[in-house]
């Protein structure tokens, strides 16, 4: 594991502009800087966080959460989204990011940890059982915007 990591939420206009190019390796669908950086504040709004881990200024990674609360799983830490770049996969980063999220959830006394991945992504779900991390249910899902995207504001 690279120690000259370090781990730091993402807030300023410039520093999610820098975020864009390492989130589009998830979010494919991403086109668009300012939209992403809108997307951002509206999510913000619902208390979505961007961890970022940097090396020297450069972002090699990212975890998007949020907390929120539910009958099912009380206070818990929804992770949104976890991304290192192509060319440090596998070099830990990744594991530090997921181990961050999950020491914030237990600081604010979140009951559960949890988060969503495709059933074709059989090396996340590796990668997340791995971590200690288990399968707990299944995501049904219905398109309702004629894009696949939340509607216009």
């Amino acid at each position: 594991m690279n120690t000259s990591i370090t781990l730091r939420h993402l807030d300023t206009p410039d520093e999610l502009t820098r975020a864009f190019d390492v989130m589009k390796e998830l979010r494919p669908h991403l086109t668009d800087a300012d939209a992403f950086r809108a997307q951002m504040r509206r999510q913000r709004e619902e208390s979505y966080r961007l961890l970022a881990a940097c090396d020297d200024g450069a972002i090699l990674g990212l975890a998007g959460y949020r907390t929120q609360t539910n009958t099912l799983y009380g206070r818990f830490v929804y992770l949104d989204d976890l991304v290192v770049t192509a060319r440090l996969q596998r070099s830990g980063i990744g594991a530090q990011l997921l181990d961050k999220v999950r020491e914030i959830a237990r600081h604010s006394r979140c009951a559960h940890f949890v988060l969503d991945t495709g059933l074709h992504m059989a090396l996340a779900q590796r990668f997340y059982y791995r971590n200690g991390l288990l399968a707990k249910g299944m995501r049904f899902v219905e398109t309702l915007a004629a894009n696949g995207t939340e509607a216009a504001r």
